[in-house]
């Protein structure tokens, strides 16, 4: 039995099959390129990291409140909720929101897993630790709870199912997410080996190789002697350069057809099939080649925000339901994303979108003005209409805003001008 045989086994019997640290090890298994994957040589390259930075940063800037609902169905934030500054502002004491949720989505992006351990004081909870995913081992227990374990720094943890948020990406079990990389892992190659292919050729001066014919059978000492005079004519700071050719000998040059000496089609194919496996428009990572989701920002964003982001919103909206509210809370609080942010670049449709709110009377205007950050003004707390733009609790007394004639029968004679001195013109009472 090999060494690696012996390494594999005995991390299967003591770590898991289901520990990512045994997928880690082994590398990802083989790919028909040959090239090894992963995550870390994953994120080496372009694509993988512009879909991950996107997907996470924009997550991670969007506002998490923390709501709670009446008894009449009306949900408002909870600022006062212990779990409301965690969730928006400081997670634990050593990261703000962005830095946290970079960390956690950029986790599950990558192995599928995001996890973070819930540090309680009571059962009230203080901090939210993210951990590494690559470092935790999940288990069923016989009594069919989980059992988080997580090695780091030479110490072993082992937290309960409640004391772990964890977000799951894809899966087939509702366990464990499927990691996206291992699960991709033929298409990094692939990309993988076209890059070294590149380097190889640009290393090589961009020069098609070649072979050298000698006269005669070299002994070893002439076959030192030529290697270390063509060693200076490789490599691109040599492009240019003509060896000179003693004693009969001749250079063959091998040529390669421009159409497959030109890899630039093959890492556009690349690019496009990794943000098919991350759910990202190329547009979005700088590919700009084609453009199928609208002809605006706007249709990109809208089409993104509807088929891409809102599956990882929702994940961690209930994952955060699921394991940081008690029994008692989940009946009247949840945690929720505000999207509005995203439309902020564009000042027209969100303008457009604050008017057809107000005067449709779906919010207030004291509302509107808080998203950006204004203070209320007077009377701005009335939902209006946009026929007449009145408060909704007149609509019913209307027709008492009109002329008086309009209450009165339509067959009821008109208003004669009285008698008496005091509606005679120019005559006072």
């Amino acid at each position: 039995m090999s060494w690696l045989t012996k390494a594999v086994s005995y991390l299967a019997r003591n770590v898991g099959l289901t520990d990512p640290r045994l997928y880690a090890f082994v590398g990802g298994g083989e790919t028909d390129s040959g090239e090894k994957v992963t995550v870390d040589g994953a994120l080496q390259q372009d694509v993988v990291w512009a879909c991950v930075r996107r997907i996470a940063e924009t997550i991670a800037t969007l506002p998490l409140h923390l709501y709670a609902t009446d008894a009449e169905g009306k949900a408002s934030k909870d600022r006062q909720h212990p779990l409301y500054s965690i969730l928006h502002d400081r997670p634990n004491i050593e990261m703000t929101a962005v830095e946290f949720w970079e960390a956690m989505v950029g986790s599950y992006l990558l192995w599928g897993n995001g996890y973070a351990s819930v540090d309680r004081t009571g059962r009230r909870i203080v901090a939210l630790n993210p951990m590494r995913p690559d470092r935790v081992q999940v288990t069923r227990q016989a009594d069919g709870s989980l059992l988080y374990t997580y090695t780091i720094n030479g110490q072993t943890q082992k937290f309960a199912e409640d004391d772990v948020l964890h977000i799951k990406g894809f899966s087939l079990d509702g366990m464990m997410g499927l990691s996206p990389v291992g699960q991709a892992r033929q298409v990094l190659g692939s990309a993988r080996a076209a890059e070294r292919a590149s380097g190889s050729f640009l290393r090589n001066g961009m020069r098609p190789s070649g072979t050298l014919t000698s006269p005669t059978y070299l002994t070893a000492d002439q076959r030192l002697q030529a290697k270390e005079i063509l060693e200076k004519f490789k490599g691109a700071a040599a492009t240019g350069g003509t060896p000179l050719l003693e004693g009969g000998w001749t250079w063959n040059a091998l040529t390669i057809p421009p159409e497959e000496a030109q890899l630039l089609q093959t890492r556009t194919f690349h690019v496009e099939q990794i943000c098919r496996w991350f759910d990202v428009p190329p547009v979005l990572v700088g590919h700009s080649g084609q453009t199928t989701w609208g002809s605006g920002i706007e249709q990109i964003m809208l089409g993104w925000l509807t088929l891409g982001l809102r599956s990882h919103l929702k994940r961690i909206e209930q994952a955060i339901w699921r394991r940081l509210l008690t029994g008692a809370e989940q009946s009247t609080y949840y945690a929720e994303f505000n999207v509005d942010a995203l439309l902020r670049a564009d000042s027209v449709a969100r303008a457009q979108q604050m008017a057809a709110l107000a005067q449709n009377g779906l919010r207030t205007r004291n509302q509107l003005r808080a998203l950006d950050n204004e203070p209320p003004m007077d009377g701005g707390d009335e939902l209006t209409v946009q026929s007449n733009l009145i408060p909704l609790r007149l609509l019913g007394t209307a027709e008492h805003l009109t002329s008086p004639r309009s209450t009165q029968s339509p067959d009821a004679p008109a208003d004669r001008p009285s008698t008496t001195g005091s509606n005679i013109p120019g005559k006072t009472p």
